[in-house]
Formats: C-alpha cells, structure tokens, sequence
C-alpha cells in the first residue's frame, strides 16, 4: 500500500464531506439553484476521486506501480482543477474559471486509462 495516496485520498475526502456540508448549510440561501448545483458537482467529483485515489494507494502494490502512481497524481490534479474551478466558480462567479473545469475532467479520465492499462497489463492472480 502507498501510503502516500492513503494519505492524500483520506484527505481529499475528508475536506469533500467538509466541503459538502459547508455547501449543505451554509450556501443553500446564498448560492443560486444553478450555482449551488455546480458547487455540488465539484463535491461528488471529488468524493469519487478521493475513492479512487485509494484505490490506486492499495493498487499499487499489486499491479504495474508506475501507472497506478500515475493514476494516482491524475486523480489528485483531477480534483484540484476540477472540483476547484467548480467551488470557485460557484462562490465567486467569475464564468472564467469554468474553462479549466475541463482540464480537471481530462486528469480524471488520463487517470482512468492509466488503471485501466495497468490491469490490462497485469497478469490475473491464480
């Protein structure tokens, strides 16, 4: 297991239920429908990564760890360009910040393909 992405995963999730509760309770009056639904997206997303980046923490040690640490790095990038474009646009609407949203999204599916070969690659357990 690498700790390392135990590390970061546990994190990421840990600040995306703190996120999505500050988004729960205290944006709900401020935030428009459509914003607030845009900040919530940020939230989920980051909450399926954080997953995943534990999955990649606890897959490192069983298939190709390179591609898995990059998966990993994928992941992490993933949620800082995503999810965070997707709260600040959220909190400060500057429509803007939506054009990086798209990076964060090309992270994610880079990170997917990357585990996607690295078990592909790896012979199955017998």
């Amino acid at each position: 297991m690498d700790r390392t992405f135990l590390i970061i995963g546990a994190v990421a999730a840990f600040i995306g239920v703190g996120v999505g509760a500050f988004g729960a309770h205290a944006l709900r009056g401020r935030l428009s429908p459509e914003m607030l639904a845009v900040f919530e997206t940020g939230v989920r997303y980051q909450m399926y990564h954080a997953l995943a980046i534990l999955v990649a923490a606890i897959a490192v040690s069983h298939i190709d760890g390179r591609l898995v640490r990059i998966a990993g790095w994928l992941f992490t990038s993933g949620i800082v360009l995503f999810s965070g474009s997707l709260y600040a646009l959220a909190l400060s609407g500057i429509s803007m910040l939506g054009a990086v949203t798209p990076l964060g999204g090309l992270a994610f599916l880079a990170g997917w393909a990357c585990l996607i070969i690295a078990a592909i690659g790896h012979p199955p357990d017998v």
